[in-house]
């Protein structure tokens, strides 16, 4: 079976030491696609350097993070465009609002997130969304921008079963990772009520690892936690529920 990380850092810090080692388990084990996440400009030269070492597994996101959008944000969208010219990516990711860490920068983020939504339809790629504590912020843009160019994936979806089916109905999928195994996590209480093909699998390594390696690094490898515990919510087999998703992703992706 083919297993699709459609959220993974890659290129984070935090793989320094190991970054091959962490991607050839990963690989040995059945996952071989790696869908990559910008954040912003300072990241664009690792994120490239890991595309040309594994060409036939990683798959390139553009994009300025919410959490990044500082009061430079004008200059790093005009890198997102400048890259966007030059060659080819396959989302524009990971975009959003996250009022968790900051809420003075709300309207920069909503400019910022609207803005690369148009680039995304312009060029007719997905986006995948960032959102910490913003849904009504989320949905508000995504309300304004709705159609049938808008598509992409809501990652690391941790909202209520109204906000899925809500996040469904502007042609996103629900990324699923770590959080679906958290005893606190609450969406592993709600998702049998929503139909596979509305799923994609993602770690979000280094973060968000899965039980039982919560608080640990997380790493592309432990998407098999995730897929152990779906396989159990939904009833099905691992093989099945790996299938399903790795067949959205190319829905959302094109590749």
């Amino acid at each position: 079976m083919i297993i699709t990380d459609t959220h993974t850092h890659l290129y984070s810090e935090a793989f320094e030491d190991d970054r091959d080692a962490m991607i050839k388990r990963a690989i040995d084990a059945g996952i071989t696609r790696f869908f990559i996440p910008a954040i912003d400009s300072q990241y664009t030269e690792s994120m490239l350097q890991l595309e040309k070492s594994y060409p036939d597994n990683v798959f390139l996101m553009t994009g300025l993070h919410p959490t990044h959008v500082k009061d430079n944000y004008k200059e790093e969208l005009q890198h997102v465009e400048d890259l966007l010219d030059k060659r080819s990516f396959y989302a524009i990711g990971e975009i959003g609002i996250d009022l968790y860490w900051d809420t003075s920068t709300l309207e920069i983020q909503k400019i910022a997130f609207k803005h690369q939504i148009q680039l995304a339809k312009q060029h007719g790629l997905p986006i995948v969304i960032h959102c910490r504590d913003a849904f009504d912020a989320v949905f508000e843009v995504l309300e304004s921008e709705k159609g049938e160019n808008l598509f992409g994936i809501f990652h690391c979806f941790t909202g209520s079963l109204e906000q899925a089916h809500k996040a469904i109905s502007y042609n996103m999928k629900l990324g699923i990772g770590g959080v679906s195994t958290f005893k606190n996590g609450k969406i592993d209480q709600f998702l049998n009520k929503i139909d596979l093909n509305h799923l994609v699998l993602e770690t979000d390594a280094p973060y968000l690892a899965p039980v039982p390696y919560r608080g640990k690094r997380n790493e592309s490898l432990y998407i098999i936690k995730v897929i152990e515990k779906l396989s159990e919510i939904y009833g099905t087999s691992q093989k099945t529920i790996a299938d399903i998703t790795t067949q959205n992703s190319k829905v959302i992706f094109g590749i």
